[in-house]
C-alpha cells in the first residue's frame, strides 16, 4: 500500500482482490474531488457495480442510483444514473488520461458529470481535455487491471466499499 501523505484527498477503494489508494486532485479538480468525498463519506459508492469495463481502455462504476443492489439493480440500466445531487461543471485540465488516472464520466454534455467514474488501464490521450482528470491510483493498480471485462460484465465486480483515508 502506498504512503499516505493526504488522508483528506485520498480515497480507499476496497476490491474483491484489495484495496486501491487513490490519490485526488483537489487543486485541479476541486468540485469533482469534493463529490467523490461526499459520496464515498455517505456510502453511495458502497457495493456499486462496475458497468462497463473495456480492455486496453478503462474501468467504469460509479452509478449509484442504478449500480447497486439496494438501489433496484438492473445490468440493462447500470451506467444511466447519477445521484441526488446536482451535476458538476467541467474542470478540464493539462493533467493527461494516463495509466490509473481517475477521470469523470458524463455523457455528450461536458458539464454533466455525477457520481460515475473511470480508471484509466493505459494511457488514453484521446481523452485529454474532453474528460476531467482528479486523481490518480498510486496502489493497488493490479485490482483494477483484474476486474471483470464487459459492458456490462455478466457477473460484475462491485466496490466493496470506499472510504475517505482521513475517515478509515
Amino acid at each position: 500500500m502506498a504512503e499516505i501523505t493526504d488522508p483528506e484527498n485520498t480515497i480507499l477503494m476496497e476490491l474483491a482482490g484489495g484495496t486501491v489508494t487513490i490519490d485526488l486532485l483537489p487543486d485541479v479538480a476541486p468540485k469533482h474531488v469534493e463529490r467523490m468525498k461526499e459520496l464515498a463519506r455517505s456510502g453511495k459508492y458502497d457495493n456499486v457495480a462496475f458497468h462497463r469495463v473495456i480492455d486496453g481502455f478503462m474501468a467504469q462504476t460509479g452509478d449509484v442510483e442504478h449500480g447497486n443492489m439496494e438501489n433496484n439493480f438492473s445490468l440493462n440500466r447500470a451506467g444511466t444514473g447519477g445521484s441526488d445531487l446536482g451535476n458538476v461543471p467541467a474542470e478540464f485540465s493539462k493533467i493527461p488520461h494516463a495509466r490509473g488516472s481517475i477521470g469523470a464520466a458524463r455523457s455528450a454534455n461536458p458539464d454533466s458529470a455525477n457520481s460515475q467514474f473511470f480508471i484509466n488501464f493505459k494511457d488514453n490521450d484521446f481523452l485529454n481535455g474532453q474528460y476531467t482528470v482528479y486523481g490518480q491510483v498510486s496502489s493497488g493498480m493490479e485490482h483494477v487491471d483484474a476486474i471483470t471485462r464487459g459492458e456490462p460484465p455478466a457477473s460484475p465486480d462491485r466496490i466493496i466499499s470506499m472510504k475517505v483515508a482521513s475517515d478509515a
